[in-house]
C-alpha cells in the first residue's frame, strides 16, 4: 500500500477530539504521518500534550512543529503535562512548526496531505510565507457548517475553528489550495456510544490508554463525570478520514464563502471545494474508527 503522507495541524489540548484524532491517525495504515504541529493559543503547551502522546507510544520518529503563539485559552489537559517538558522528547521538535512545514512540502517528492483540525492562524501564515504550497499540498479540514449548526441544530453556527481566528480563515478560503472540509453537517453528529465506544476503548494498547488518560483529565477540568460512558463529538476523526477517503460520506462540491463573522455560507463567489454535508453510512464510520484506535501503537 502506498501511504499517503500528511501533516497534522492541531489544537490538542482544547476539545478532547483533537486527540481521538491523533491516536486514530496513528492507527491508519493509509497514512504516513510525516509531521504534527500545534496550533493556536499557548502552542508550547499544545506541543508538550503532543510530544508526550507520541513518546508514550513509541512514535518519536515523527517531528513536532510549535505553531504561532496566541494568548492562551481553553487549556484543558494541562493536568497532563505538567510533568513533561518539550526537552523530554527524544525525537525532533522544530521550534518554528510554520518554516517546517514549509519546507517538508516544498522538498517533498509527493504531495502532502495538510489535515488542518484547529483554527488557521499557522496554514495563512504558511501561504503567505511559502505561496507555492498550494502546488504540492492539498487541505484537508475540520471548519465550518453549511446547513447545520452544533449538536444538529437546524440553526447553523459560525463554528470555532472557522470564527476563532476569522481573517485567517478569509485567506485560507480564498486560497488555491485544493480544499475537502467536513463542515458540522457531518462531524458534529459523530460519537461513540455503546458497543462502539466500548470497544474502542475495551483495549490496552498504549494510544487508547493515552487517549482515555486525557479524557478522563478533559472531563474533570470542564466539571464533567470523568468516568465516561461514551465519547464526546469527535469531529476532527473525519477530517483524518477524509485524507485517504471518502465514500462513506456524501461529498457535494460546493462554492462556499467565509463572512466577517465566521460562518461558511454557499457563494457563488466562494472557493470550490469539496464538502462532506452528511453521511451514506455513518455505522461504517464508526467501526473502521473504532478498528483504527484499536490499531494504533
Amino acid at each position: 500500500m502506498n501511504r499517503i503522507p500528511v501533516i497534522i495541524d492541531t489544537d490538542i489540548g482544547s476539545d478532547i477530539d483533537d486527540t481521538w484524532a491523533l491516536a486514530m491517525a496513528l492507527g491508519c495504515p493509509e497514512i504516513d504521518i510525516r509531521m504534527v504541529v500545534s496550533c493556536t493559543g499557548d502552542t508550547h503547551y499544545r506541543a508538550k500534550i503532543i510530544c508526550k502522546f507520541l513518546e508514550r507510544v513509541g512514535r518519536t520518529d515523527i517531528p513536532v512543529g510549535i505553531g504561532l503563539p496566541f494568548e492562551s485559552a481553553m487549556e484543558n489537559q494541562r493536568a497532563y503535562v505538567e510533568d513533561y517538558e518539550i526537552t523530554d522528547y527524544s525525537g525532533v521538535v522544530e521550534s518554528d512548526g510554520v518554516t517546517a512545514m514549509a519546507k517538508m512540502i516544498m522538498q517533498s517528492e509527493e504531495e502532502i496531505v495538510l489535515i488542518c483540525i484547529g483554527p488557521l492562524p499557522n496554514i495563512a501564515k504558511l501561504l503567505e510565507m511559502e505561496p507555492r504550497v498550494v502546488e504540492n499540498a492539498r487541505f484537508v479540514g475540520m471548519h465550518g457548517a453549511v446547513n447545520k449548526g452544533y449538536e444538529g441544530s437546524n440553526v447553523v453556527h459560525a463554528e470555532f475553528n472557522v470564527k476563532h481566528h476569522v481573517a485567517e480563515a478569509i485567506r485560507v478560503f480564498s486560497s488555491d489550495f485544493d480544499m475537502t472540509i467536513t463542515p458540522l453537517d457531518s462531524c458534529g453528529v459523530v460519537r461513540l456510544e455503546d458497543s462502539d465506544y466500548r470497544k474502542a476503548t475495551d483495549t490496552d494498547n498504549a494510544a487508547m490508554q493515552e487517549v482515555m488518560e486525557n479524557y478522563r483529565i478533559w472531563l474533570s477540568t470542564i466539571g464533567m463525570n470523568p468516568v465516561p460512558d461514551c465519547s464526546s463529538i469527535l469531529f476532527d476523526t473525519v477530517a483524518i478520514y477524509l485524507a485517504f477517503s471518502d465514500v462513506l460520506l456524501d461529498m457535494q462540491t460546493l462554492d462556499i464563502a467565509v463572512t466577517e463573522d465566521g460562518k461558511t455560507v454557499i457563494d457563488d463567489n466562494g472557493k470550490t471545494m469539496r464538502v462532506a454535508v452528511g453521511w451514506n453510512d455513518l455505522q461504517a464510520f464508526y467501526d473502521l474508527l473504532t478498528a483504527r484506535l484499536l490499531n494504533a501503537p
